[in-house]
């Protein structure tokens, strides 16, 4: 795990999740898109990278928005951690597998936000299953797209170096 990568993908979250939520169309629009960088960091460098990302991605969020500060940082880096844990046991490498564990974090991870919020105010809100439901399709549909573009990307990279190079100088053996 290397810390520079951990940061950089905290920090593009972050810029894409305010980029985004003023597309959050009146709560109906819910997504996370530091979560899905949990999940991941989690899902390719192991637990370690998946609970940093989870730690600091999760107490910058808070510090931007109105919540408890803590909360949201604790159940991230919980999911980070088990994410990056059950993907060493597993073997999660096609995209769409990975897009399935960006969902079962997001559901996972807001039960957790919703009992700590329990414990620290005291008050049962319930879980709002239609805002959970949208936010677990959206999240997927972000972790899809962003497992597939790494995924591809390699690839694409490398082609475009070696279609720069002259004909005779390609390696192919």
């Amino acid at each position: 795990m290397k810390f520079g990568r951990v940061l950089l993908t905290v920090l593009i979250a972050l810029t894409l999740q305010m980029a985004l939520a003023r597309f959050a169309v009146g709560g109906r629009w819910v997504f996370d898109f530091v979560l899905v960088a949990v999940v991941y960091g989690g899902l390719l460098w192991g637990p370690a990278a998946g609970m940093w990302i989870g730690t600091l991605g999760g107490l910058m969020q808070d510090a931007l928005s109105e919540d408890v500060i803590g909360v949201g940082g604790f159940a991230k880096t919980v999911v980070g951690f088990a994410v990056g844990a059950l993907g060493l046991q597993f073997m999660v490498a096609r995209p769409l597998a990975r897009a399935g564990a960006v969902a079962a974090a997001t559901v996972v991870h807001r039960l957790i936000m919703v009992g700590l919020w329990v414990i620290a105010d005291q008050d049962w809100k319930g879980v709002a299953w239609a805002a959970l439901l949208m936010e677990t399709g959206l999240n997927a549909a972000a972790g899809l797209t962003a497992f597939h573009l790494t995924h591809m990307l390699p690839g694409a990279v490398r082609h475009t170096r070696e279609g720069r190079r002259p004909p005779l100088s390609r390696r192919r053996w």
